[in-house]
């Protein structure tokens, strides 16, 4: 049986790829019947693996248009195809073109069956899915190859994202990866992305690069070996390292490749697949389509105040799906900013100079929502702030009106009540902050053992950034009804420098 595998070993299709060696017993390894099956068979890798997901996210993004990046079908179209032909070349056409693309790079790109059944996924299966991410490389590819350059990473990592992400900036895996490098939150924050409440810098297109970056240059002054590195950015250095080990010690990842999880068998397969689909999409009749605002249609603007998405939404305009899509980084729809952690907030073009006129505006508003919520508070504090004291033997007035730090008389106006006399199991309604607020403002008649009721001290407030009724209510222990009422107020709103009258 030993005999046997070791024959079909000679004749699988990576067999050039061991080249290097002389001897293939060098490589100490051990097939099943199982695991040469799985070798030669490129679609079961495709079905396993994560692209298929990404691909099908990317179609859900929608500001592409209808059309490509340049309409002049004379220029894109150089080979002259219909507008639905799918062209197909013979393996020898695929091996010279990667090997000529093999021979522009450090990254040894190489043709066998499975990068075969990725290149039939991106230029056959999901033609149109390979048109958007070709569109939105358009957007990506300039910024990753300056900190690839910067990195002196080979720039054709670029196209890692591509197998990642399929270059959708909200892309998130079932495993818990995202962003465009499909970040896990640990391997994140050991590269320096802030993950919070509200935060997620894993969303960040330009921080995450950076942290790609880091974390390729690490990895390869760990294996060096590219295709090693990209299979440990996909399945983890310790799971490559035990491969390696199940492998006899052999550093290549076609020889490790049959002890890999499935995921990562067709990780690499599908980034020479992409990074040849790339550089030949005209051949295949593909062509980049538009992104639409995501080329050139936003811009940036800083943010120094925590603000909410429904703020900007209400106050300039911004549809809600653009300033969520956008800026998936700011997981709860709240920019957590402050004046010593300022916010970048990418918004489309046209609401950039809106947002930077009407900035103090937009901190100090009050959204629907939060009106809405301090209408349920204000509802609650009403309910909250009247008990009922039931008398208990040897209470009076006096006592009861002690114990609150309230007036008799104001027990007697909330209860009607004519005379001090009570008796044991009365029911008295109490307001604790010592007037029912249909009662706020005005005067109370009559004496009383504690001397009646006493005209409120009245404090000026100012209104300060951020601040709202609410807050406001809460720092006096009064209500919002209360403030509302003693400054003549319709609504809700109120700016920043207003005076408003406190009565204590």
């Amino acid at each position: 049986m030993k005999y046997v595998q070791l024959v079909i070993f000679l004749l699988f299709p990576f067999v050039t790829l061991f080249a290097q060696y002389n001897d293939p017993d060098s490589l100490d390894v051990e097939l099943n019947e199982q695991q040469i099956i799985d070798l030669n068979s490129g679609k079961a890798v495709v079905d396993e693996s994560t692209v298929m997901e990404m691909l099908d996210l990317v179609s859900n993004i929608s500001y592409f248009k209808d059309v490509y990046l340049d309409i002049d079908t004379a220029v894109l179209n150089i080979y002259d195809y219909d507008k639905n032909e799918v062209p197909v070349f013979d393996d020898t056409v695929y091996q010279k073109r990667i090997e000529a693309l093999a021979r522009q790079t450090t990254i040894p790109l190489t043709f066998n069956t499975h990068v075969k059944s990725f290149i039939d996924l991106y230029a056959n299966r999901r033609r149109q899915q390979s048109s958007r991410m070709l569109g939105l490389s358009y957007v990506y590819f300039p910024m990753f190859e300056e900190y690839l350059a910067k990195y002196n990473l080979p720039l054709e990592l670029k196209y890692l994202a591509m197998v990642e992400s399929a270059l959708n900036p909200t892309a998130g895996s079932k495993a818990g990866a995202k962003g465009l490098w499909q970040f896990m939150l640990g391997t994140g924050k050991d590269y320096g992305l802030r993950v919070t409440s509200l935060l997620d810098e894993r969303y960040d297109p330009i921080k995450e690069t950076v942290a790609a970056c880091q974390y390729l240059q690490s990895l390869y002054a760990r294996y060096d070996d590219w295709f090693l590195v990209l299979a440990a950015y996909n399945s983890g250095p310790g799971t490559v390292n035990k491969a390696i080990i199940r492998a006899g010690g052999v550093r290549n990842y076609w020889a490790i490749w049959p002890y890999l999880p499935k995921e990562t068998r067709g990780y690499v397969p599908a980034f020479i697949a992409v990074t040849y689909l790339m550089n030949y999409a005209a051949e295949h009749n593909i062509y980049p389509i538009n992104p639409g605002l995501l080329l050139h249609g936003t811009d940036t603007v800083v943010v120094r105040q925590r603000v909410g998405f429904d703020q900007i939404n209400e106050c300039i305009g911004v549809p809600m799906q653009d300033i969520v899509f956008f800026n998936p980084q700011y997981t709860k729809r709240i920019v957590p900013a402050s004046k010593d952690f300022p916010c970048a907030l990418r918004l489309p073009m046209k609401y950039t100079l809106r947002f930077v006129q009407l900035e103090d505006s937009i901190y100090a508003y009050t959204s629907k929502a939060e009106q809405a919520r301090e209408v349920i508070e204000e509802k609650v504090e009403e309910v909250s702030d009247c008990i009922t004291h039931v008398v208990k033997k040897g209470e009076s007035l006096g006592s009861i009106a002690r114990k609150y730090h309230v007036t008799v008389s104001s027990i007697k106006s909330w209860n009607h009540l004519k005379r001090e006399t009570i008796h044991v199991g009365q029911r008295l309604k109490i307001y604790r902050s010592g007037a029912p607020m249909a009662q706020v403002g005005k005067k109370s008649s009559g004496n009383t053992n504690s001397g009646g009721n006493q005209a409120p001290a009245v404090k000026t407030h100012t209104v300060k950034k951020g601040e709202t009724l609410s807050s406001i209510s809460r720092k006096y222990g009064c209500t919002v009804n209360d403030i509302k009422k003693w400054n003549n107020l319709k609504g809700n709103t109120v700016k920043v420098g207003q005076k408003l009258k406190i009565k204590k």
